[in-house]
């Protein structure tokens, strides 16, 4: 990997992220609704709202208070929640490691159900393409396309309330909106967090199980398999050995935008299993047009999305070092 390389990702990086930061200042500057009303209240006097937008700084333009804003951000000053009259930092201190617990959790949950299985359907897929299978093998393949295709349709959210009523109601596994802090007892922590994981992890491991089974068939009919074949490779070989090290590449990328879309998505699924997170605290600070909170969510979001993106294009190269990354 090449000087170049790197310095140009990070100004891509760098670049990124001042333009999300710009456009989600402006866009929650213009949009309708004052903070200031909100914290006050609808009976506040005209005086103290003057005070108090003078006290948030809010009486300046935007252009000034955007690069006093960036200038706070950059030095770890993400300011002060309007809300909560605490600095951001303290407030996402704890729903940062809640977000991020849920997020990698069920991208574990992805990939323990989505590689085995997308393995033994693409092994199926390839008899069945050569003629060779049974009336039992067409109809494993039959049954697991079909179910596939049903959870990859569900969304997330439904996944959850499905979840919920059936592990939570009742069998009783859990209950809902019992959430333990880290704090409180890690374990009752990781515990709580296992089926919001698997609302969010069914249907993106269907749509990656669908993704292994056609890349794995695209490269199927290769040259060098039809080599790998004749030199007598057995099929698990061939299959593990030199098929999945192509077909993995395109895999590895949509697996890291789905964890991409893992952390964004968990919004929804925190409100479904009342997980106070980053997401949950994200929307509540929406209504409240608590500025400093949205803006620092939507940072941390967007340097997730390019670090993952960057981190997919270093394994990719690893993989296979015939793709040049300039």
């Amino acid at each position: 990997m090449t000087l170049k390389y790197i310095l140009k990702r990070v100004g891509v990086f760098v670049v990124t992220l001042f333009v999300i930061s710009t456009l989600a200042f402006i866009a929650f500057s213009i949009i309708p609704g004052d903070p200031v009303t909100r914290m006050l209240g609808m009976n506040a006097s005209e005086e103290r709202i003057v005070e108090m937008r003078s006290e948030l700084g809010l009486d300046k333009p935007i252009h000034t208070r955007f690069f006093k804003w960036l200038q706070s951000f950059v030095t770890g000053d993400f300011g002060k929640s309007y809300s909560y009259s605490i600095p951001v930092r303290e407030l996402l201190s704890d729903k940062v490691l809640t977000t991020a617990s849920l997020s990698l959790m069920a991208f574990v949950f992805v990939l323990a159900i989505s590689m085995p299985l997308g393995l033994l359907l693409s092994r199926y897929s390839i008899i069945s393409s050569k003629g060779a299978k049974s009336s039992f093998q067409r109809a494993i393949i039959s049954a697991a396309t079909a179910l596939n295709q049903i959870i990859m349709s569900i969304p997330p959210f439904f996944t959850g309330i499905i979840i919920t009523y059936v592990f939570g109601l009742i069998l009783r596994f859990f209950t809902p909106g019992a959430f333990v802090p880290y704090s409180g007892n890690p374990a009752a922590f990781y515990a709580y967090l296992i089926f919001p994981a698997l609302s969010i992890a069914l249907p993106r491991s269907a749509m990656v199980i669908k993704l292994i089974r056609g890349s794995v068939l695209n490269e199927a009919g290769s040259d060098y398999v039809r080599t790998a074949y004749s030199r007598g490779g057995g099929q698990w070989y061939v299959l593990l050995v030199h098929i999945m090290r192509n077909a993995l590449i395109p895999v590895i990328n949509f697996l890291a935008m789905t964890l991409s879309d893992i952390v964004a998505g968990s919004i929804i699924i925190e409100q479904v299993f009342a997980i106070p997170g980053m997401g949950r605290l994200l929307l509540l600070s929406i209504s409240n047009r608590d500025y400093p909170v949205v803006q620092t969510i939507v940072v941390i979001i967007a340097s997730v999305v390019v670090i993952l993106n960057l981190l997919a294009d270093v394994i990719c190269q690893y993989i296979d070092p015939r793709i040049r990354i300039t």
